[in-house]
């Protein structure tokens, strides 16, 4: 059979409430838009985990972070756990990443035969949180509200210099994919670092939205004292006693964050524009590993199972799926195994332990039943949190915590906990008795923390004396690039031209 080649381009923190049906009217993404108008667009898409590390190691393996041990943004992704990368790469794909993953660990691929950036955080154990010292702040790596204080114009910054990178290596290896030096179909995986905080973006794009309407979150903050347990845990991790947040700071950093969709939305657009100019066909695939809370409840970034932490845009343009909207709930643990179903790859050998479904069936317009899981056991929580979203309710649970359940239909932002209404008390035990079934929690809990523990051994140990790094170290061969006296220049520029003879 003739494989589709696929595109996947990935962003991080981007909240899915912004995309009710592809972007919301008022973004500025005229290349997003288009990209929705062909694709099967999932209003209800929710993480793996809210956190960048653990959420991208679901979405490529299609397992939650209690099977991959994947739990914070320093635990291992294990080389033995199947990836889309390695599912495909092993049905004859080319496999290749430009850009962003959180690989944490000696194996900075994973599936991938081919990766043209390095990433932009650390690969090492340096990040790991601790339960048993709750409510310590490791201050040198957890976020603080500087982000929100700092939110501002900027020509250049570490993550612009990051994302500039990532694209301009994508469109220069989909210049080479169309010179056909190598038959197998491929996999192209471009993964952005914004609109990820600090809130920091070019004027031409903060411009676009300095009368926008939408500058003020739509719950504003609440006290403190009135906050469920869990975000007093944000809170604190977020060091927010430190911090005068104004009015300003809140406009600020939101008309920042839309911005850099914006500025996205051009990196895509140059991207999509160069596969449509080399006459490649592709499926493409436009997903985030996690939201932002952007000040709404007085909450930022991510670690909440809130809709702007927990929900990301998710959008498919493919042969097999019909484009429009599907409202029912599905996660990017669905990815890996609708990149397989589309590419006619099996994975029948590991299903046995996949969490994800194909969403090639929902495209379809079958219904999909089965609830959407989330876990989190990350900086700002003491023990395992999970979640189930299962047609308009959410159910919330940590063995710290009370209950949590939200009507999402009725109670989009999610002001009022039902777990307690008599009323409610049959859905309630339901997703309990669902919740029951599919997690121990002191179980997950001792497995964290064990990971916790000999992590920070590691850590320690190999702080002292010569240090050898695991990150990603791109491979760059002059003598391969361009022209050297062992290559016949006619030859060269014949086989460099697309299209050839024009």
């Amino acid at each position: 059979m003739t494989r589709p080649n696929i595109l996947i381009l990935m962003v991080d923190q981007l909240n899915g409430t912004l995309f009710p049906d592809g972007p919301a009217d008022w973004l500025h993404a005229p290349n997003l838009k288009n990209l929705a108008a062909r694709s099967t667009r999932f209003r209800n898409a929710y993480t793996a985990s809210p956190l960048c590390a653990p959420g991208r190691a679901a979405f490529m393996s299609g397992q939650l972070p209690s099977a991959t041990g994947v739990y914070d943004n320093a635990a291992e992704f294990c080389s033995s756990i199947p990836t889309y990368a390695h599912h495909l790469r092993r049905a004859g794909y080319q496999t290749c990443l430009s850009g962003k993953m959180h690989f944490v660990g000696p194996d900075q691929l994973h599936g991938f035969e081919e990766r043209l950036t390095t990433d932009i955080y650390p690969a090492d154990f340096g990040w790991t949180p601790d339960y048993r010292k709750p409510g310590e702040r490791i201050d040198w790596w957890y976020h603080n509200m500087g982000s929100v204080t700092g939110a501002g114009v900027a020509e250049i910054s570490n993550q612009m210099e990051y994302d500039d990178e990532v694209a301009f290596n994508a469109t220069r290896k989909l210049y080479d994919l169309s010179r056909g030096a190598d038959d197998r179909p491929w996999c192209l995986t471009v993964s952005f670092t914004h609109p990820h905080d600090p809130y920091v973006a070019r004027k031409k794009y903060w411009d676009l939205y300095e009368d926008c309407a939408h500058l003020e979150p739509r719950v504003p903050a609440i006290p403190y004292e009135e906050q469920d347990s869990h975000s007093k845990r944000i809170f604190d991790a977020n060091d927010w006693r430190s911090f005068d947040i104004t009015g300003e700071d809140i406009r600020r950093s939101r008309q920042a964050y839309f911005a850099n969709i914006s500025y996205l939305d051009d990196k895509i657009g140059e991207i999509l524009q160069t596969l449509e100019d080399t006459r490649q066909a592709a499926i493409v695939l436009f997903v985030s590993d996690h939201g932002d809370m952007l000040g709404e409840r007085g909450l930022w970034f991510k670690m909440s199972f809130y809709e702007g932490s927990s929900r990301v845009p998710l959008m498919i343009a493919a042969p097999q799926m019909a484009p429009g909207l599907q409202t029912t709930p599905v996660s990017n643990i669905d990815v890996c195994p609708t990149l397989c179903d589309l590419a006619g790859v099996s994975m029948d050998e590991v299903m046995d332990w996949t969490t994800g479904v194909s969403l090639v069936p929902v495209g379809q317009g079958v219904a999909r039943t089965e609830p959407v899981a989330m876990e989190y056991a990350a900086e700002a929580s003491y023990a395992p949190m999970v979640s189930l979203r299962s047609g308009q309710w959410k159910y919330n649970r940590c063995a710290l915590d009370a209950d949590q359940l939200f009507d999402l239909e009725a109670d989009p932002d999610e002001l009022t906990n039902l777990a307690e209404e008599p009323a409610h008390q049959d859905v309630l035990h339901t997703l309990q008795a669902q919740a029951d079934a599919r997690w121990d929690l002191e179980a997950f809990d001792a497995d964290v923390r064990k990971s916790q523990v000999r992590r920070w051994v590691v850590y320690e140990a190999l702080r002292e004396g010569g240090y050898y790094p695991w990150d990603y170290q791109p491979l760059r061969d002059a003598s391969e690039q361009y022209m050297r006296n062992h290559m016949d220049l006619n030859v060269l520029e014949e086989g460099k031209r697309f299209p050839r003879g024009e």
